[in-house]
């Protein structure tokens, strides 16, 4: 059975401003009723379509019952939004012998937020037998008895309720008793044995009979005690109650011991006769027997047990007064003790529902707990006021009386704080007020908003040439503040090219670590630095990535040994160079020149003089190599001068070259020339040679090369069968050289010839040379190689031109 009670706030709006966000709020009732003891899986109702539901968007909605009973009686099924029975419901262990029974549940269903109150009814089904606290008691009767005199009996105990509870009593047939039917305030019944005629003691002395009681269900119930009524002799006087009913009040938890009121009973007799005893009457409840006690002689009630208010807040106690005569006759009367209420119950807190983790990145208006208190007391000492601190980024929402939802005010930050621990404070408003506090604890779950960091925002590198391939050059770290799978990082190298070849042909990541490998042997010469990009990526989803550079520097090692450029030797001989005998000390008579490809002071140069043929004759410029005359030479000197010189860098260890030269001491050029070709080899085709040499040289000196064309223009209109042009290069080297272009009538080639270092004495004093300054004193060590190269071909060349003419 269903019935809906739509609030008087249905249909409306309840709009909430937590952080510029809207929560709707529904509010709603029904209420179902189902009997107790319904196996599992029974129907209770079709809840969903009860609140016009979508069926297929409960779970996307996360619909969810939560009750504040400690057991979980009911459950709904998701996928047909049915409310069954999901454990055996007993009434009377869940609501005693309270005349209504029900079980409220809050339904919660997010996006958006809607609550529902939902009442179920328990019925009572007959269950349970009237029954009597003794199968059989006694009673004492005096023959003197008036018919219409009444005498209690024990009553009977059902817990069921309502229809099903005790309803009636039958005595079996006899002669002389019939029953009264009482009800007490409370409703139960109780029965009164009522004497119908008058005892006769030497008639019976024995009276047996059957009490039956019967409760109210389908099918009928009842239970059964034996009467044993004993005839005494007559008794003039009975005691007598100053009152028919006595009424008291008493606070509830009041201590053990603590008097209720005093009874007072007379009895006219003497001696035992007249002496009153006190003590509960038979039809007594069970209960208020363990409650509270008579003394049997000063008729003191006192309390003996714990009085809850809230349990009863009224108890009747039937007593009776008897002389202590032979035939002593009791009687009866009613003691009817209001409970007052004290603020004794602090309020109790129930989490009824708590959706934790919640993601950091839920809209404010979340629900993350549903909250049910309760406090048994009454009045304002049952009224309960909540509250949670105010400096988290949660508030209390109250649907219902005493129904709580906890929700989120603002966006969480799992980064900042990952979980809260919220203090719940129920109050309620008695005096002294009580309070009762509830830990939440609240945490927030990851969501992948975070990219990893590197700890650098570059990373430069050094790396020392020939390293070992396979080696950690360095290690690049990344940290992602996320938690758990967006958390865990994976790197890479980006794609790329170093000197036109992929990136990953040089270096290697490790994935899992960020160290970086070289894939090659790096060489200084070739590669001085370069730049990979590394990204770090989480595992989230979607994953998020950062990207860091890193720039590797190449460093030098001393792995080059110098190379001589000049002189060099021609043809498998030594270098040579001719020296004028007339020369003074100081004479610059060649210079090496040499070049170390590695750098910094692992290419820093020096010179130094291994062996001479006269260590006195010639000394070498530690540092420019220049060789020089350290006297001037005499006719007994040597005609040639053999030279071995070192050139050594300046790395650790250092490494060294060297070179020979021969000097040969000539008294004039064209002795010098014909020594020089004495010590070549066997002469080479020189047209072809010459003319290549010459092309070289325009490529290197642009200027070079139109001088030697205007030159080329000028000899072919002279009529001089050998024309000679002169070039005298000015540069830091303080002794000047010459230079001849020769050109052939005969032939449009020409032959470059070196003649030798220019002197005072050899300056061309005819109109038919013409200096040319070298422009470049960059160029002009290339053209003193090329030209030292060319000079035996071309002096050669030259001389041959003129025999022929």
């Amino acid at each position: 059975m269903k019935t809906t009670f739509w609030l008087p706030v249905t249909g409306m709006v309840i709009c909430l401003l937590l952080c510029g966000c809207v929560v709707d709020l529904v509010l709603a009732q029904i209420r179902y009723s189902i009997p107790e003891e319904l196996e599992h899986g029974a129907f209770v109702g079709n809840i969903a379509e009860d609140l016009g539901l979508d069926v297929a968007k409960l779970s996307a909605r996360r619909f969810r019952i939560v009750s504040g009973a400690k057991r979980q009686y009911l459950e709904v099924n998701l996928e047909n939004g049915i409310l069954f029975v999901n454990e055996k419901i007993d009434r009377e262990e869940l609501c005693d012998r309270s005349p209504n029974c029900f079980l409220h549940l809050q339904v919660v269903i997010e996006n958006p937020l809607e609550l529902y109150r939902v009442e179920v009814e328990i019925l009572d089904v007959n269950d349970n037998s009237p029954s009597f606290p003794w199968s059989e008691f006694n009673l004492d009767i005096t023959e003197s008895a008036a018919p219409g005199s009444c005498f209690p009996l024990e009553s009977a105990q059902d817990q069921d309720v309502g229809t099903n509870s005790l309803r009636s009593y039958q005595l079996s047939a006899n002669a002389h008793f019939i029953l009264n039917i009482q009800t007490r305030n409370d409703g139960s019944k109780f029965a009164e044995l009522v004497l119908d005629t008058p005892l006769d003691r030497e008639q019976q002395k024995k009276h047996e009979m059957v009490l039956t009681a019967f409760d109210g269900g389908s099918p009928e119930r009842s239970g059964t005690a034996l009467i044993t009524i004993t005839v005494l002799d007559a008794n003039d006087n009975v005691p007598v109650f100053d009152r028919s009913v006595y009424r008291a009040s008493l606070v509830e938890n009041a201590p053990r011991g603590t008097l209720v009121l005093k009874l007072n009973a007379s009895d006219l007799d003497e001696g035992s006769n007249g002496e009153v005893t006190y003590a509960f009457s038979g039809h007594a409840p069970l209960k208020v027997r363990e409650l509270f006690s008579v003394d049997p002689y000063t008729g003191e009630i006192r309390v003996k047990g714990v009085v809850d208010y809230e349990k009863a807040s009224v108890y009747e106690l039937y007593v009776q007064a008897k002389d202590r005569g032979q035939s002593a006759v009791a009687v009866h009367s009613k003691v009817l003790v209001d409970i007052l209420d004290v603020n004794d119950n602090a309020p109790e807190v129930i989490l009824t529902s708590v959706s934790t983790p919640v993601q950091e990145d839920a809209p404010p208006g979340t629900v993350i707990a549903v909250i049910s208190v309760m406090d048994r007391d009454s009045g304002e000492n049952g009224n309960v006021d909540c509250q949670i601190p105010n400096n988290v980024p949660f508030q209390l929402h109250s649907s219902f009386k005493n129904y709580y939802t906890l929700v989120t005010s603002e966006f969480l930050d799992r980064e900042a704080v990952s979980e809260y621990n919220i203090t719940l404070t129920a109050r309620d408003l008695g005096s002294p007020s009580l309070s009762t506090r509830k830990t939440i604890l609240v945490q927030v779950s990851d969501i992948n908003d975070n990219p990893p960091r590197f700890s650098q925002p570059s990373y430069t590198v050094y790396v020392t040439e020939n390293n070992a391939p396979g080696a950690s050059i360095c290690s690049v770290t990344a940290f992602d503040p996320d938690s758990n799978q967006n958390a865990y990082l994976s790197y890479s190298i980006l794609e790329g090219q170093i000197q036109g070849m992929p990136v990953s042909t040089y270096v290697s990541i490790n994935s899992d670590n960020g160290n970086i490998y070289a894939l090659r042997s790096f060489d200084y010469e070739q590669l001085r630095n370069f730049q990979i990009l590394v990204q770090a990526q989480d595992a989230g989803f979607p994953p998020l990535a950062s990207n860091v550079t890193v720039n590797v520097f190449v460093l030098d090692q001393n792995d080059n040994a110098p190379v001589i450029i000049s002189p060099l030797p021609k043809n498998g001989t030594l270098a040579t160079e001719v020296v004028p005998r007339s020369v003074d000390a100081g004479y610059l008579v060649t210079k090496i020149t040499a070049l170390d490809a590695d750098a910094g002071q692992n290419s820093r140069l020096s010179y130094q003089l291994l062996q001479a043929t006269d260590p006195g004759l010639f000394s070498v410029a530690l540092y420019t190599g220049e060789i020089r005359t350290i006297r001037r030479l005499v006719e007994k000197d040597a005609i040639r001068q053999r030279l071995v010189i070192l050139v050594k860098d300046n790395g650790q260890p250092p490494l060294s070259s060297t070179v020979s030269i021969v000097l040969t001491v000539v008294d004039s050029v064209p002795e010098s020339l014909s020594d020089f070709g004495d010590l070549t080899l066997s002469p080479q085709p020189p047209s072809n040679l010459a003319l290549y040499l010459i092309v070289s040289l325009s490529t290197i000196s642009l200027i070079f090369l139109v001088a030697i064309i205007v030159l080329a223009g000028i000899s072919s209109a002279a009529k001089v069968p050998t024309n000679c042009m002169e070039a005298n290069g000015n540069s830091s080297l303080s002794q000047s050289y010459c230079y001849k272009v020769c050109l052939t009538p005969e032939s449009a080639k020409s032959d470059f010839m070196f003649i030798k270092p220019c002197t005072p004495s050899s300056t061309p004093r005819n109109n038919e040379a013409k200096n040319i300054e070298l422009p470049n004193p960059f160029i002009y060590p290339a053209v003193i190689t090329l030209l030292t190269w060319m000079e035996p071909l071309c002096a050669k060349q030259c001389i041959q031109t003129q025999k022929t003419m």
